[in-house]
């Protein structure tokens, strides 16, 4: 059984990483309104990595463009099934890595939808020329880092038996 107290620390943990997650990607984006919008890129690696402007109407990769209802209403569903999933998931130490997955998670789901839903498009502004890779922002970074750390923690540090917790009943 696990104390009160613990399960409080842990939603209080997850609230304040996931608005200091939400406000650096926020900030950087600002950044990149008042910084790069308008100018030319700013070359930090030359034809590697660089800073360039981009408003994104689109999904990962420029898919799906201006279909902002779709991505607002996949956000809500990704923060409600994580939001769910983080309330069932054992407060203990053995599920740190997990619930920092989750929170990243929400993190980036939220930065975007901020963007979604005051402009109707997310501020993109990291680019990799060399591989001429999508232009992408923090809130990404999240996404993505949330989702390789998960397949590491799944496939090298959990069992089987560790996710009980999913078909327990509470």
């Amino acid at each position: 059984m696990q104390h009160k107290n613990e399960v409080i620390k842990s939603y209080l943990a997850a609230i304040i990483f996931g608005i200091a997650a939400i406000l650096l990607d926020q900030v950087t984006k600002w950044l990149a309104v008042t910084q790069l919008k308008g100018k030319d890129s700013i070359v930090l690696i030359p034809n590697v990595f660089e800073l360039h402007y981009l408003e994104n109407r689109g999904a990962a990769f420029g898919l799906f463009q201006n279909r902002q209802f779709l991505f607002l209403t996949g956000a809500l569903i990704v923060l409600i099934v994580v939001g769910w999933l983080y309330g069932r998931m054992p407060h203990t130490a053995r599920f740190y890595g997990l619930r920092v997955c989750a929170v990243l998670v929400c993190a980036g789901a939220a930065g975007n939808m901020i963007d979604r839903v005051s402009q109707n498009y997310v501020v993109d502004f990291f680019y990799f020329s060399f591989i001429d890779f999508p232009i992408f922002n923090v809130a990404d970074c999240y996404v993505v880092a949330a989702c390789i750390l998960f397949a590491i923690l799944i496939l090298f540090y959990y069992k089987d038996e560790d996710f009980s917790w999913l078909s327990s009943h509470k």
